[in-house]
């Protein structure tokens, strides 16, 4: 991959990946996000994130959203537990207005007094919207469960109390605390020259005042596994099984999402939606995921059923993950195994607004970006005996915890 790599004296860091087309993408990537919250806080970045796009010194509302709708193009942003994203895809010839406005929102957003008060309506009925739909708050509750007491096991939409009482001196002493000018990237995949891609970036980013990072994350988690079971009066019984996992930066965490894959991923074909929903009928959604951070990671099984059939789903899940403890892949199924993987991850780079992202994120974790060619290598090297002491880490049952809605 022929990328592009700048840093400015303040610390912000710019990867662009050349492409060829009219559309071009760009974004700022900030290493904070909910875990970066105090008790107090929860919620906060999420909704500074909301905040960026409601006013700055020289635009209102209107004109932030429609400075790129006018020609076509369009601005987003998301949270995450440890990072926000602003970005923007556009026609390639308005390169220069999609970089000014990601500037604009970022840095010179002045939080308007009245927007705070009505960003936090928007939030509530966010949050009510998610507590009403238990096939996604059990993700976050399981989160919670096995994180406990740790920001990271935090909610990133955050709790009613603590989005109530934000304040605008809140949102800016967040701001500069985590807004590092070290820990942000401008990513860019488009048509435009190295050398006018560079002068955009330096135009636009090298006159932000230096923040540099002098705090470090805490780190270490005490897992004990539990089984909680919570009445919430819905019609089908969601389960989460699952445990704490390799962080981003173990050498394990390919092996692992190919493990994931396996049991329960994207494909169709899923060791899980076989059995529980092909198989046996037991289960409409049913899946797996593995959500990897800085220093931890997270495992899980989740499928949705109704109440008879709750404990034959709960056998046949523990079933699978035994067979992957127990029974080594033989080469034909590793193998198959390996080139689906490899396909999502082919797939997934022709996604080209995600592979700028995904670049930026790279480059903010690891301070370097592996070629496709490189990855594929890796996944190459892994073996069915690595994968066997992995499934025996992971899925032992004495490390699993439960959570059960009735």
């Amino acid at each position: 991959m022929n990328l592009v790599f700048h840093t400015l004296d303040n610390g912000i860091r710019l990867v662009h990946h050349p492409l060829p087309g009219i559309v071009a993408y760009c974004g700022l990537v900030i290493n904070t996000g909910s875990r970066d919250e105090s008790d107090a806080e929860q919620g906060m970045a999420h909704f500074i994130e909301h905040m960026l796009f409601k006013g700055t010194g020289k635009r209102k509302a209107y004109f932030i959203l429609s400075r790129l709708e006018d020609v076509g193009g369009e601005l987003n942003a998301y949270t995450t537990k440890e990072e926000t994203a602003v970005f923007a895809s556009f026609l390639k010839d308005d390169y220069d207005r999609a970089i000014e406005i990601l500037n604009d929102i970022t840095f010179n957003s002045i939080l308007p007094e009245k927007e705070i008060e009505k960003e936090k309506d928007v939030i509530l009925e966010e949050i009510n919207s998610y507590l009403d739909n238990p096939g996604e708050l059990i993700f976050d509750d399981f989160e919670e469960l096995i994180f406990a007491g740790q920001p990271i096991g935090h909610n990133i939409l955050g709790i009613p109390e603590t989005v109530k009482s934000f304040t605008r001196n809140n949102l800016r002493d967040f701001i500069s605390r985590n807004y590092n000018t070290d820990q942000i990237v401008f990513c860019s995949a488009g048509n435009i020259s190295d050398e006018k891609i560079i002068r955009l970036f330096r135009k636009y980013f090298e006159n932000i005042p230096a923040n540099i990072r002098t705090s470090v994350r805490p780190a270490g988690y005490s897992y004990k596994p539990c089984s909680v079971t919570r009445k919430k009066d819905t019609y089908q019984n969601h389960c989460i099984i699952g445990n704490v996992a390799y962080n981003l930066r173990d050498e394990r965490r390919l092996g692992m999402f190919l493990l994931n894959n396996i049991l329960g991923g994207q494909g169709l074909n899923s060791r899980l939606n076989l059995s529980l929903r092909e198989k046996n009928g037991l289960a409409y959604n049913v899946e797996s995921s593995y959500n990897p951070y800085w220093d931890t990671g997270a495992f899980s099984v989740y499928f949705g059923t109704e109440s008879n059939h709750l404990d034959r789903s709960i056998k046949v899940a523990m079933g699978e993950l035994a067979r992957l403890r127990t029974e080594k892949l033989g080469t034909v199924q590793l193998s198959k195994a390996k080139n689906q993987i490899k396909g999502y991850l082919a797939r997934g780079y022709e996604n080209h607004e995600s592979l700028m992202l995904s670049l930026g994120k790279s480059l903010l974790i690891f301070n370097k970006i592996e070629g496709l060619e490189e990855t594929y290598r890796k996944i190459d090297r892994i073996t069915s005996s690595e994968l066997m002491e992995m499934a025996n880490e992971v899925f032992d049952p004495a490390g699993l915890s439960t959570l059960i809605y009735l």
